[in-house]
């Protein structure tokens, strides 16, 4: 199978490629720099699925108005270039499979949310839908598309637990706010697999919740990870201390419960590798010292 892949430098991207190139697929990485990216009718010609992983960090820097609209802008307007290139081939390719996520059910408290369940309010979420109907044109065109809703990915090489292991390596780290607030995560060897999953069930499409199917609380979250670095987990974070250092995004990054459920993933009979987090957080830390080697193997019912 000929695979695009965009993003491919990223977290999961970068974990992604020799995953897929060791299993056989060719893959082709593609940048979309630019909202008006030339020659990317020739570059996507020939492919038989598509990965869609390009975006801004949304944790990067404090939001501002100008780092909202990047966020945005490089998930719609790239999505939309790209898809809108897909579906002028004439022989275009038969799976278009995207990221989003459980952003786009907003802040929802102890609600249990599906793959259908309806969209949240905030820039986050507003994000995601404009994110998600910006494949329109592939899915009028006939692809089977595919909207991964990532959760927290939890990884040593990158994104919230890289972030997360200095301070509570120091014995200093905390729940944050009031450690209520659900919190969705899933590991990267199970992304990994996921990807492939959808990659070979034609029967997937559509929003799909790619969360462990054992959501915890932030409080939760925080005393697993000290118990298993065997440090204390006495500092809570005030939601205020956090909104001064951090703007804006807290409410809608740290403070927002997400009690996601992979309903569509279990539907379809993908298993997770990782389904509870103290397992899944001692194999990556243990990865992190070479024994263990991200997105090795997948397994399926």
């Amino acid at each position: 199978m000929i695979v695009l892949v965009t993003g491919s430098r990223g977290l999961v991207g970068a974990a992604l490629v020799p995953t897929l190139e060791a299993a056989g697929h060719t893959v082709r990485r593609l940048s979309l720099r630019g909202t008006q990216k030339k020659g990317l009718f020739s570059e996507v010609e020939g492919a038989d699925a598509v990965v869609h992983l390009a975006g801004e960090n949304i944790a990067a820097r404090r939001w501002t108005p100008a780092q909202k609209a990047e966020i945005r802008d490089s998930r719609v307007i790239g999505t939309r270039v790209l898809c809108d290139a897909l579906a002028r081939l004439t022989a275009p390719p038969k799976t278009f499979i995207s990221a989003s996520a459980v952003g786009i059910y907003g802040d929802r408290g102890d609600e249990m949310l599906r793959d259908d369940s309806a969209p949240g309010a905030g820039f986050l979420a507003e994000t995601a839908v404009a994110w998600e109907q910006a494949a329109d044109p592939v899915r009028r065109r006939g692809l089977r598309v595919v909207h991964l809703r990532f959760g927290v990915i939890l990884s040593r090489r990158g994104g919230a637990l890289a972030k997360m292991l200095p301070p509570f390596r120091l014995g200093v780290g905390g729940p944050l706010g009031s450690g209520r607030q659900w919190f969705s995560w899933v590991a990267l060897d199970d992304v990994i697999g996921v990807i492939q999953f959808a990659l070979a069930t034609e029967a997937l499409r559509g929003p799909v919740n790619v969360v462990a199917p054992n959501a915890v609380t932030n409080a939760e979250f925080t005393s697993t990870l000290g118990r298993v670095l065997h440090r204390p987990v006495i500092f809570p974070a005030p939601a205020w201390a956090l909104r001064l250092l951090l703007g804006e995004m807290v409410d809608e990054l740290l403070l927002a419960s997400t009690r996601a459920e992979p309903a569509a993933l279990t539907a379809a009979g993908y298993r997770f590798r990782y389904p509870a987090l103290e397992p899944a957080l001692r194999a990556l830390l243990i990865a992190s010292r070479g024994s263990i080697a991200i997105g090795r193997s997948v397994r399926y019912t």
